[in-house]
């Protein structure tokens, strides 16, 4: 039987180059100076698999292809893992938590 509670939000940091990208400039009005830029993503994988997905440029994201660091694992184990639905959710809370803290963040 499959285990349905196997699905992961993770925070991905962006070197703040990515701050001279319009768009996510646009998206980050509150972005406070010194704070990490993140890029905010759920998966059916492990969050170590999916970084390195982005990275080679498989279903990646720009951002994170071009600007991705590392992966901030303080900001998202302790809700991993869940079902999707949980996941899903969770990835948009997460996000816009960050943001009212003060970060740079990318939501796909």
């Amino acid at each position: 039987m499959r285990n349905r509670d196997h699905y992961h939000v993770y925070v991905i940091e962006l070197s703040k180059d990515v701050l001279y990208e319009g768009r996510f400039r646009k998206a980050n009005p509150d972005y406070e100076i010194g704070k990490p830029c993140v890029y905010v993503g759920m998966t059916g994988l492990d969050p170590d698999q999916r970084f390195d997905k982005h990275k080679a440029g498989l279903q990646s994201n720009r951002y994170v292809r071009q600007f991705g660091l590392r992966l901030l694992p303080r900001l998202y184990e302790v809700y991993n893992p869940m079902p999707y639905d949980g996941a899903r959710d969770m990835e948009v809370e997460l996000a816009i938590d960050l943001r009212e803290q003060g970060y740079g963040v990318w939501q796909a």
